[in-house]
């Protein structure tokens, strides 16, 4: 064996213990003639002594060695001299005199110190990322990601489900975002997508009796990066279930959450320790959002009847247009500056101003306030409750416009002005999506999440209701301002499939067409089913307090969507592009069109 022990086993107990080690040189001192290397694996780090006196041929080989060589070395393990102990070591209390030491490989200057205080670009990290992965922050992340998928898989084996993999090259779907697609050879002008998500399979295991599914499931998007969204590919805790109502699926994602939390993130606390639910109405009129940050509360009031009779122009415009006021209260006061840098966050958002009011130790202040009338104030002030410190902010336009841009403030002010506190997970459900909305464009109705959700009340709902009223059997999992899980019970009876499309201008062969074998399938006693989609990314993100999604991966994509260190994507060479027939399709295309 190369090695007895890793960097970071070795103690008290050693003390006397002849021993090997292998790993990489983090640093090196050099003490008045006596040599001092820190040697680094996965595990930790251990201080071996090289002194000439002990043996001079290993002193002489370590005064040769740089940063990041990977060598081994042998020797005995002694307790360091009383003072020189460090406590932030596993190995603090010992080190090891050196008999022997073997260069394993040598290293050429790295071009950033391998160290977590150390300022590096993403763009260079991200480029040699097999020697970034040598810090301890990135590694931590490398590990945490191991134990939670061995707890995902534990967990949902004990409860019974079953783990299949889905296929990954599959049918591209109407539906979602953009796909992923690869040429065929053996079908030429033919294409594969990667699953956007296994939807369709999942389901299809429902009608085949597999009534509990998992997988944790690779999915590919090609949508623009962002903090929470990483590059093309993403990997989701995926599970179905059969003979259940929405209740018992909801019970299962809040069992899976709390042993999560309590056995991989104990450092966490879950807000009030429960998860809190609300309809997607009361989330967007009361937070603007449909996953809204729960830790601190800041509602959105809708103050439109103490309007009713303003003569504020700008509230009576609004009012006179069908469109409502609104205000929230921010328990600091902002100087004009911030003042008008969140007035821009506003404007970004749809709204034409940001009225205010700051309320002193003399009382408010405001440039409107001369508008309201001392009932309106009065009333303004029952509702809101504003206390010496504190503003308020007013939305006045269109219920759909007000709801966003105060969501967004809210959203704004919390992230710059209040201490947060990120150790505290506020889960909430959202519930009761509608399953159809209005295209502002077309005028015409279209699904508002997921065409394969099962409406509420069924058929008798989709012939007898305004289709804007009805309700989906849909659910999401927010937490601290992020969508954590997306999930539905599933509509399993081809006749109300047919309805749903019908009432957004699709017929029955649209459906037959594009979802056929979902469609054929549901011809053989399909049961009732519904499933979940936990986003493991995302959800990792916040167990390990990262900001950005790209740090919880071994090899992520940068905020461009390239593979920095092998130079994806990339020029395929021609003869590849001729065996696939794809040079004929694309001249084919551009000639036809």
């Amino acid at each position: 064996m190369l090695r007895t022990h890793n960097c970071g086993q070795l103690n008290e107990t050693n003390i006397e213990e002849e021993v090997k080690l292998c790993g990489w040189v983090s640093n090196r001192r050099d003490h008045g003639g006596i040599i001092f290397i820190d040697l680094r694996d996965r595990y930790g780090i251990t201080q071996i002594v090289f002194d000439p006196e002990h043996d001079k041929n290993s002193w002489g080989v370590a005064d040769s060695v740089r940063p990041e060589y990977a060598i081994q070395i042998n020797g005995k393990v002694r307790y360091r001299p009383q003072g020189q102990e460090n406590p932030k070591l596993n190995t603090g209390k010992i080190e090891i005199i050196c008999n022997d030491i073997q260069i394993l490989s040598k290293s050429k200057t790295p071009p950033f110190e391998i160290s977590d205080y150390s300022d590096i670009s993403e763009d260079v990290r991200y480029k040699q990322r097999y020697l970034d992965l040598r810090r301890n922050s990135v590694l931590e992340n490398i590990k945490f990601r191991a134990k939670m998928n061995h707890f995902v898989r534990n967990w949902f084996v004990q409860k019974d489900f079953l783990e299949v993999q889905t296929p990954l090259f599959t049918v591209s779907s109407p539906e979602g975002a953009r796909d992923y697609i690869v040429p065929s050879r053996l079908h030429p002008g033919k294409f594969y997508a990667l699953p956007q998500a296994p939807q369709i399979y999942k389901q299809l295991l429902m009608v085949g009796g597999v009534d509990k599914y998992f997988q944790i499931a690779p999915c590919f998007r090609d949508e623009d990066p962002r903090a929470d969204r990483h590059s093309c590919e993403f990997y989701q805790i995926d599970a179905e279930l059969s003979f259940v109502e929405q209740e018992d699926v909801l019970q299962i994602c809040e069992d899976f959450i709390k042993d999560l939390i309590n056995n991989i993130a104990p450092h966490k606390t879950i807000k009030d320790n429960k998860i809190h639910r609300l309809t997607y109405q009361e989330a967007i009129e009361y937070y603007g959002s449909d996953k809204p940050d729960i830790r601190y509360d800041m509602k959105i009031h809708d103050l439109s009847d103490i309007f009713s009779n303003t003569e504020f122009s700008v509230f009576k415009q609004a009012l006179e247009k069908n469109g409502v006021i609104k205000a929230l209260k921010f328990e600091k006061t902002l100087t004009r500056k911030e003042i008008d840098e969140i007035t821009q966050v506003a404007q970004d958002n749809g709204a034409k101003g940001l009225a205010y009011i700051i309320y002193e130790e003399d009382g408010p202040r405001s440039p409107i306030l001369k508008f309201f009338s001392d009932e309106e104030l009065q009333k303004l002030e029952e509702t809101m409750q504003p206390q010496t410190g504190e503003m308020i902010f007013f939305g006045a336009d269109t219920r759909k416009i007000v709801n966003k841009v105060l969501g967004t403030v809210r959203t704004d002010l919390a992230n710059k002005y209040l201490s947060l506190d990120d150790s505290e997970l506020a889960f909430c459900w959202i519930t009761d999506f509608p399953f159809y909305e209005l295209d502002e464009d077309t005028g015409k109705i279209d699904f508002s999440h997921n065409p394969f959700g099962m409406p509420q009340g069924g058929m008798e709902a989709l012939e007898n209701q305004d289709p804007l009223e009805i309700k989906a059997y849909q659910y999401d999992l927010a937490c601290n301002g992020y969508e954590l899980l997306s999930g539905a019970i599933r509509n399993h009876r081809p006749d109300i499939l047919v309805k749903a499309f019908e009432l957004t201008g699709k017929d029955e062969d649209y459906v037959k067409e594009k979802f056929a074998v979902l469609f054929e399938a549901f011809q053989y006693g399909p049961p009732p089913h519904g499933g979940f989609a936990f986003g493991f990314d995302r959800l990792m993100m916040l167990l390990v307090d990262r900001e950005n999604i790209r740090d919880i991966y071994a090899f992520p994509k940068s905020g461009k969507a390239q593979d920095m260190m092998v130079g994806a994507p990339s020029k395929i060479d021609e003869n590849l592009l001729k065996e696939l027939k794809l040079t004929d399709i694309i001249k084919k295309y551009y000639r036809d069109n």
